[in-house]
């Protein structure tokens, strides 16, 4: 394979960042268990490879250039994540939307008629933690994560319970030990209820198939990746307050009470933490700095959720491209009005507005994220982050936020809509944002300067528009109607030239997309 596109370029998308933490605050146990968690991690990626591409050792065995091989490793692919999946690789051809999960000549027709003539109505082939593959007579058949994974995860239940071993805290322990059975049964749910419980540890781990992402012709297949995180306990505790007033901010949601009739769980959490470790999913090419875990709905309508800020990749991401873009697309009045404080506060609040709308439909059809298929994470996080920016209004109403003044919020929050545009229509944040821009640009909630090609917002068409996105994707989910959120995604998910000069104008300036991480026990000292 050769390179097919100027690798060197690509690169610069991404600028690196070490992945530090104060660890003096652990104890001599806490910190011999990072270094087993990050083993596991490293058999976390290597699972993911195989759900992403397939064969590593293969494609790069087939891969001379060092930089195209260094761009394969932050893609975990020889596909583009911040470029649509564009491959960079000769002769790899586009990528299967359902990436490795199914047969490469697998149609959707195809499988749609293997789950109807399924003995268990199709639910192993739908399942979370199942590969599909064809048997020997070329039939479609699922074959569970914990057997197609069994290498990796042998791993990862090792080091898990070699982790578990060294706790100090108990419901941590239980956790892990937890989860590692999970990893050998394909039975996520009780580890899940076990994290949750779990409320005074300063270590903990995210690690498992969690996102659905990766699988963008159904949107049924989990993907191994996880994070390694300290707890902040002081901006925890200063958090803390905002969890117990889900329920009045579900109530007031802009929408018929049949749209909010569901309560959010009494346990949810706000936590912030110093992240030390991504892996697999996490780590494939743009990456988070905030996790609204965990996803299965059952447990979100029984526990809630925790919502965990990742503070140091925040103020990285901030400092490191919020702020160039800012300098070069925001009107100069309204630049001041970009604040790491407002940035914060819209992340954080964008996972707490997870926990609101509602998991089922209307109808009493069953899930939303089975309803909307492969649609739904486009449209939930273009749901958490309107929600999030309503609730941060609402609460300043309450006099509950008192720092900083809505045009702080208004603005950093469009700023962030050509951060995440950035990501490209591979990603869920992606389009959300792509969407987002669009309909307010169709509500005139901002202008653009012909000129000096600079964004200024409107704050009170900007307002309505908030609510009236936030009123309409509630309802699309709460309808559950497929058809009508593919309509939706098409009219207002494309990218118009003036966009795309503003965002290419970045890129030549110089501005990274994301960052790429420098982790590992080495960078910690340890």
């Amino acid at each position: 394979m050769t390179e097919s596109r100027p690798v060197k370029s690509l690169l610069a998308k991404y600028i690196p960042v070490r992945l530090e933490a104060d660890l003096s605050q652990l104890s001599a146990k806490r910190r011999q268990m990072i270094p087993l968690l990050i083993d596991a991690m490293k058999a976390i990626d290597a699972a993911f490879w195989k759900q992403s591409w397939g064969d590593k050792e293969a494609l790069m065995a087939g891969i001379e250039d060092e930089d195209v091989r260094r761009f394969a490793e932050l893609n975990y692919s020889p596909w583009d994540r911040l470029d649509g999946n564009t491959p960079f690789v000769a002769g790899v051809g586009a990528r299967p939307l359902g990436g490795a999960y199914y047969p490469q000549d697998m149609s959707k027709e195809e499988f749609e008629v293997a789950v109807e003539a399924a003995a268990d109505g199709g639910q192993s082939l739908r399942s979370l933690y199942t590969m599909v593959r064809r048997d020997e007579q070329g039939a479609l058949t699922p074959i569970p994560y914990h057997e197609y994974f069994a290498a990796e995860y042998g791993v990862i239940v090792e080091k898990l319970r070699a982790a578990a071993a060294l706790a100090e805290h108990p419901g941590f322990e239980a956790y892990l030990r937890a989860r590692a059975a999970a990893f050998e049964t394909d039975q996520y749910q009780p580890s899940d209820i076990a994290w949750m419980d779990m409320k005074e540890n300063v270590v903990d781990v995210v690690i498992g198939p969690i996102e659905n992402y990766e699988d963008q012709l159904f949107g049924y297949k989990a993907s191994n990746g996880g994070y390694i995180l300290i707890k902040d306990l002081e901006w925890s505790r200063r958090l803390a307050h905002y969890a117990a007033l889900l329920p009045a901010l579900q109530r007031g949601l802009p929408v018929p009470d049949a749209y909010k009739a569901e309560l959010p769980g009494a346990d949810s959490e706000l936590n912030a933490y110093d992240v030390v470790y991504y892996a697999g999913d996490s780590n494939a090419g743009s990456k988070t700095i905030a996790i609204n875990l965990p996803n299965d709905d059952e447990v979100q309508l029984s526990k809630g959720t925790r919502r965990m800020q990742l503070k140091n990749a925040m103020r990285a991401k901030f400092d490191q491209i919020m702020l160039p873009i800012t300098a070069h697309l925001i009107d100069e009045t309204q630049r001041p009005h970009v604040t790491f404080e407002a940035f914060f506060g819209n992340t954080m609040f964008h996972e707490v507005a997870h926990g609101l709308g509602i998991k089922n439909t209307i109808d009493g059809g069953g899930f939303v994220r089975a309803a909307l298929k492969e649609t739904y994470t486009a449209l939930e996080e273009g749901k958490a982050d309107i929600l999030g920016l309503h609730m941060v209004s609402e609460l300043r109403k309450m006099d509950v936020i008192t720092e900083g003044q809505p045009l702080d919020d208004y603005v950093t929050f469009f700023a962030g809509i050509f951060r995440s545009i950035r990501f490209g229509s591979a990603s869920a944040h992606g389009v959300a944002n792509l969407i987002r821009f669009n309909f307010f640009k169709e509500m005139g909630a901002f202008e653009r300067h012909p000129d000096r090609k600079t964004y200024r917002v409107d704050p009170e068409r900007f307002a309505s528009a908030v609510e009236a996105l936030a009123a309409k994707i509630l309802i699309l989910q709460g309808d559950g109607d497929y058809g009508s959120v593919v309509d939706f995604v098409r009219t207002y998910g494309s990218e118009g030239t003036e966009l795309r000069a503003d965002l290419d104008r970045l890129s030549e300036i110089g501005i990274p997309t994301d960052v790429v991480f420098v982790q590992g026990a080495d960078v910690l000292g340890l």
